[in-house]
């Protein structure tokens, strides 16, 4: 494979010994009897120097996982332990996935390859290592619309039948399987701090932040000790503040915030049971096993911080505890300004000041109890001021009308749009917008399951496409590191 844009970059193994302790173990991957090819990512085939590959050279890398010249010459599963609905367990790690490989994207950024469904792992325990097709197609759905609702993402890079038939508890059994590639700025979750303390293995925390710090954030990599220690965390909180606020203002809610789910880098990964929320619902849960609404929409940034406590735990051999502490702190402020940030640029409206968030609080205060559908507000007054007449041709322009929401429509009218020449894209000339509840998940996976029709599921993602280009969020070009 000779191309110019693909840079491999193969990091990870450099940390450990020779075996890779204490963090991954050399795996090898499932041999699946048939390789389809469900989805392909071309766009940032393209970005990572990927993009020339046939199908087969495709199904060779990302179904057999030959290995990529000049990078992994064997899969490598991530060892971790972590936090799941508060109780933690020191049995898990990448259990039906590994990384792949490690390259460069356009902008010089490392990514990962990882993968989900591709074989057991020793940390499988009684699991078999697959993913179903439903999964799969699930991921696809979740890192497509995230993406074009401009938050910071993981990408699904490929999906893979694999011609297996898997037994499910929570969906009609026997169901197809999948293996799924996805393109991460980084696998390191807090969960691998918080085995490395388990471990009371003090070095190689350090050498993991050496490894972050050189990797995601260079701005840090010069200093030394607790100083070291202390940015990397202050970094990781912002970032995850961050992460946060786009969740909320896309009507995202993850399901599953487990520690061993979330990243350093603040990206958001690894879709299981996600909802979109119909409407501004603070109760809203995605898991129907998440019966004390732990992580419903409106507790989300709740288990971040919680999250972040338990990370601060694990650094905490190597800074003082009150520095830490104080760290943590400031997550409030870095959230508020994160939401603030992520819902005016939903809106396509520049920020005014310090009553940003206020008007963020009041207009989810008036979508929670009106019950607004969420997306087709935020699709109704892109812009503000400069959608006042679309919004009065919504097909909800009722919820418009009543003296409720005179005061946020004052402010939202008060507001300079950004960048208003994308009302113009002929997305927002339709009446509704691309959503992705629920239901609709079910009806495309309800027509390959039944007649293996894909052919709602490539219209979803046009229809994804086409709002990716009116928005323009440009969500992946956050970070520069």
């Amino acid at each position: 494979m000779k191309n110019e844009k693909y840079l491999p970059a193969p990091t990870y193994i450099n940390l450990g010994d020779e075996a890779g302790a204490p963090f991954y173990d050399p795996v090898d991957p499932a041999d699946f009897p048939k390789h389809v090819i469900r989805y392909r990512n071309q766009d940032w085939a393209e970005k990572v120097g990927l993009g020339t590959l046939t199908d087969d050279q495709w199904a060779d890398h990302f179904g057999r996982f030959h290995p990529l010249p000049d990078n992994l010459a064997q899969p490598l599963a991530v060892r971790y332990h972590g936090h799941q609905f508060r109780a933690y367990n020191p049995q898990i790690g990448d259990g039906r996935g590994f990384l792949f490989a490690q390259l460069r994207d356009d902008q010089k950024r490392l990514l990962d390859l990882g993968t989900k469904g591709s074989g057991q792992t020793p940390y499988s325990r009684f699991g078999d290592g697959r993913l179903t097709l439903k999964g799969g197609l699930r991921e696809v759905l979740a890192s497509e619309m995230l993406e074009a609702l401009g938050v910071y993402t993981s990408k699904t890079f490929s999906l893979i039948e694999t011609g297996e038939q898997l037994y499910r508890n929570d969906e009609p059994s026997p169901t197809r399987s999948s293996v799924m590639v996805r393109l991460s700025h980084s696998h390191v979750r807090f969960g691998i701090f918080q085995r490395l303390a388990y471990e009371k293995n003090d070095q190689a925390i350090s050498d993991l932040i050496d490894y972050c710090s050189a990797h995601f954030y260079p701005e840090i990599a010069e200093k030394t000790g607790a100083e070291k220690v202390i940015s990397f965390y202050e970094g990781v909180i912002e970032r995850t503040a961050m992460l946060t606020g786009q969740w909320m203002a896309a009507g995202f809610v993850h399901g599953v915030l487990n520690t061993d789910n979330m990243v350093v880098t603040g990206e958001s990964f690894d879709y299981g049971p996600w909802r979109f929320a119909p409407t501004a619902d603070p109760n809203f849960t995605a898991a129907y096993f998440d019966e004390t609404g732990l992580y419903a929409f409106g507790r989300q940034a709740e288990a971040c911080a919680w999250n972040l406590a338990q990370l601060g735990g694990a650094l905490s051999a190597l800074a003082d505890v009150d520095d830490l502490t104080e760290a943590l702190h400031r997550f409030g402020d870095a959230y508020e300004e994160a939401m603030a940030t992520a819902y005016f640029r939903r809106f396509g409206l520049m920020r005014a000041g310090a009553g940003d968030f206020q008007f963020v609080v009041d207009m989810l205060r008036w979508m929670t109890e009106t019950g607004v559908p969420y997306e087709q507000f935020f699709f109704d007054w892109f812009c503000g001021a400069a959608s006042d007449a679309r919004a009065k041709q919504s097909p909800v322009k009722e919820f418009y009308e009543g003296a409720a929401f005179a005061p946020v429509r004052e402010k939202l009218m008060g507001f300079s749009p950004e960048g208003k020449d994308r009302l113009a894209h002929a997305y927002f000339k339709r009446v509704a917008p691309c959503t992705m509840l629920i239901d609709e998940v079910e009806a495309i996976w309800s027509r390959i399951a039944e007649d293996d029709d894909w052919s709602a599921f490539e219209e979803k993602l046009a229809a994804i496409g086409e709002m990716r280009n009116a928005y323009g969020f440009e969500a992946s070009r956050y970070l520069t590191a």
